[in-house]
Parts: C-alpha cells; sequence; structure tokens
C-alpha cells in the first residue's frame, strides 16, 4: 500500500481544480453547549453534498493511470455514492452506468443525473440494494466495465483519508478528539490511517446508526459479519457488513469508543442544526453531532472534531424526521383507549387535557355489540412531563389505555 501521508496528500491536490477544501468551522452554539472547542468539518458542502466525491476522484485517477484506456465505469447505489461516481465519469469523460434500486427517491436519481449528465446511464434495478449491486456487478464482468465500490476499495479509502491533510492544513494542528460516523467503514479508516501515519496523539470515536452497526458486530465476532436486519432510515451509512478492507484498519478499535445513535434521536439532531444553525444534514451527516451527548464528560475543555459526512436531505421527509423527533423526546404520544359507550364519554377524558396538549390523530371505532370503543388518538406537547402527567390524569379517572408509541409493529400500522 502506498504511503497514506502522500497518497491523501496527492489525493487533496487532486481535488482542487474540483473545489475548494470544504469548510472547517468553529461552532459556537455546540462549543458553548458541551464546554468544549468543536469544529466541524463540512463535508455537507462539497459539490454533491457528501464526501463521497473524494473517493470516487481518486479511485478513477488512479485506475485511468494505470489503464488509460479504460472506459466504463460501474457502481450501484442508491444515494451520496452514484452522486459521486456521476460527477467523477463527467469530470474524466467516461462513461459510467450507474445501477439503483427501482425504489430510490426521484429527488436523488435527478441529482445523479444532473451530476453526471451525458456521461453517465442510470439503470433502475430490483427494489433493495443488494439486487441492483448484484446486476451492477453481473454487468461488470459482461461489459469489461471497472467496478468502483463505495467503501471497500484501497483508492477509495485512501481519496477519503484527503479530508485529514485538509484538517491539519485548516487547523494547524491535530485536535484532541475526532468524531466519524462510521457506514461501510471507508471514511473513518482513511482518516484513521492518515492521522496514525502522522503520529498525532489523537483520540477516534466512532458513531454507527442504531440500527445499522456493522462496526460493533464485527468487532465482537472478530471479522466482518452480515446484520440479518438494517434500519434504512440513516441511508447513508445504514451498511449490513462493514468493508473488509475498512475493517483490517478498524479492528483494533476498541469497541467502548464505538458509539451507537438510535435514529429517532438522530432526527433531534438535524432539526436543532436546522433551526438553530441553518445547516441542513442528511441522517448520517449528523450521526457525528449527535454522539456528543454520549461523550460530554470526555470531551470538555477540549479541541473536538465532528464530520458532517453529507446534506443530501430530501425535504419532503421533514415531516418524518419530526414526528420521530418528537416520538423520542417524548413530546408526541400515541395510544388506545378504551371509551365507555355512553353519552359524555368523550367529553370526560377532553377535560383531563393539559393546556398544552394539543390531539394530533383521533380514530374512533364504534361497535354496538360492545361497551366499549376503541380509540387511536395521538398527542402532541411542549413537554414530556405533560405526557406523564396526563397519563396519572387518565389513570386517576379511570380511563383504561395502551401506549402504541414504541411498539414498532402496531405502531407503523396504525401510524
Amino acid at each position: 500500500m502506498r504511503d497514506i501521508l502522500i497518497s491523501a496528500r496527492s489525493a487533496a491536490d487532486q481535488l482542487r481544480p474540483l473545489f475548494e477544501p470544504t469548510p472547517l468551522q468553529r461552532n459556537d452554539h455546540l462549543s458553548n453547549r458541551f464546554g468544549a472547542d468543536i469544529w466541524l468539518k463540512r463535508e455537507d458542502l462539497t459539490p454533491v453534498r457528501s464526501y463521497k466525491i473524494r473517493g470516487a476522484v481518486n479511485a478513477m485517477t488512479r485506475l485511468l493511470e494505470e489503464s488509460p484506456d479504460q472506459e466504463i465505469f460501474v457502481c450501484a447505489s442508491a444515494g451520496n455514492h452514484a452522486q459521486g461516481v456521476a460527477f467523477a465519469c463527467r469530470h474524466f469523460g467516461k462513461k459510467g452506468v450507474i445501477y439503483m434500486p427501482v425504489t430510490t427517491p426521484k429527488q436523488k436519481i435527478d441529482k445523479t443525473r444532473t451530476f453526471g449528465g451525458e456521461a453517465i446511464e442510470i439503470r433502475l434495478t430490483g427494489d433493495y440494494f443488494d439486487q441492483a449491486l448484484a446486476a451492477a456487478q453481473a454487468f461488470c464482468a459482461e461489459a469489461g466495465g471497472h467496478f468502483l465500490s463505495p467503501f471497500d476499495d484501497d483508492d477509495v479509502i485512501e481519496g477519503q483519508a484527503s479530508i485529514g491533510a485538509e484538517i491539519m492544513d485548516q487547523l494547524g494542528r491535530a485536535p484532541d478528539i475526532i468524531v466519524l460516523p462510521v457506514g461501510g467503514g471507508g471514511l473513518a479508516s482513511g482518516v484513521k490511517r492518515y492521522f496514525e501515519a502522522l503520529g498525532a496523539p489523537v483520540t477516534l470515536r466512532y458513531v454507527e446508526p442504531l440500527g445499522g452497526a456493522s462496526l460493533s458486530a464485527a468487532l465482537k465476532a472478530g471479522e466482518p459479519v452480515t446484520l440479518n436486519k438494517v434500519d434504512g432510515f440513516v441511508d447513508g451509512a445504514a451498511v449490513a457488513r462493514i468493508g473488509a478492507r475498512p475493517f483490517a484498519t478498524l479492528k483494533d478499535a476498541d469497541p467502548a469508543a464505538v458509539l451507537l445513535a438510535p435514529e429517532d434521536r438522530i432526527c433531534i439532531t438535524m432539526l436543532e442544526m436546522l433551526n438553530v444553525e441553518g445547516i441542513v444534514l442528511e441522517p448520517a451527516g449528523a450521526l457525528a453531532i449527535d454522539a456528543l451527548p454520549d461523550l460530554a464528560e470526555e470531551i470538555r475543555g477540549k479541541t473536538v472534531l465532528c464530520l458532517t459526512s453529507g446534506g443530501n436531505f430530501d425535504f419532503e421527509r421533514l415531516p418524518e424526521v419530526k414526528e420521530r423527533a418528537m416520538r423520542f423526546a417524548g413530546t408526541k404520544k400515541y395510544f388506545i383507549l378504551r371509551l365507555p359507550q355512553r353519552p359524555g364519554a368523550l367529553r370526560d377524558f377532553l377535560q383531563i387535557l393539559g393546556p398544552e396538549d394539543d390531539i394530533a390523530r383521533f380514530e374512533y371505532l364504534k361497535k354496538s355489540a360492545r361497551n366499549f370503543g376503541s380509540v387511536l388518538i395521538g398527542i402532541e406537547t411542549s413537554r414530556a412531563e405533560n405526557i406523564t402527567e396526563l397519563f396519572v390524569r387518565m389513570t386517576e379517572a379511570g380511563f383504561d389505555y395502551r401506549d402504541v408509541t414504541i411498539d414498532e409493529t402496531l405502531a407503523n400500522f396504525l401510524v
């Protein structure tokens, strides 16, 4: 493997005709909140709004140095990697064939097409990423294309390591702690390789989505394993199996250094950064910031760098993000109420609502053969304590109810 310090610097230099180094910004809001010197490396501000362009450009550069006649590049992706590859194909004037699941949001398909222009062909295949991946690899073998992995490729990892070179140029020193999001592991392993080679005394902390903790599973097993189930909400980091090459670098990580971020809590972080700072982050892009409360004691008084890995957020998802954030914060609850079928029963319930309690959902199914009817109710309020107090009043008033907010199967069906 090439010297990572040299290759990362080379990768950074190759990017300069395409875009300036992404900003490294001190964030006063987070610094004041946690009593630390917190900086954000804004990878959400690359031309494709994610760091993926780095690995794609570096991998194509390296291959074309060795095989300048290579004409076809292929990838499978439902998001940021597709956009990075599309941008790189247009830049190098090479044909790109990009496989995406049929279920990919139209916004992501349109952005990929915009970045690639006439240089790329998008093929929608299968309902899931694995199906698109299998089709892409089969096409590669048939057409003599070169497959560009999103993370399990040394050239891609070196491209992501260019972030480390930029950090040193911009900050002028190594931070005390770097907080890195982890999906397939390409970004985290690239940054780790760089700072280890630099000999800088940097503490690394890794953050995975709770529903896609492939690094944690691999550390426990001692090798990459495939998760049985993945929550796809954090689509930029929801990976069922960490890459073999990234894991070769990350395998000595202390499991305690890997933090898990609940998907619903990430929504709170996304909204906070949007409303307070005006920063638009996708779920994966918010991972590093979301972990700061878990690191509060460790980071106090230190220089901390959080990598915001992407900002490709479809605002059509905003209602879902707000819903999940409120449910995690305890300010929105869904419950099934058994309401007596008698005049005035509904009025009795309404009278115990607090002044800040708002009915956001109400569905009543009355069956004449029963003395009670089932009512699905959604309550929104300003403080979690209000819900607790409401449930106490409901119990004291003799109302029978069942909280279904955290019943994933039932809540998904009803809500």
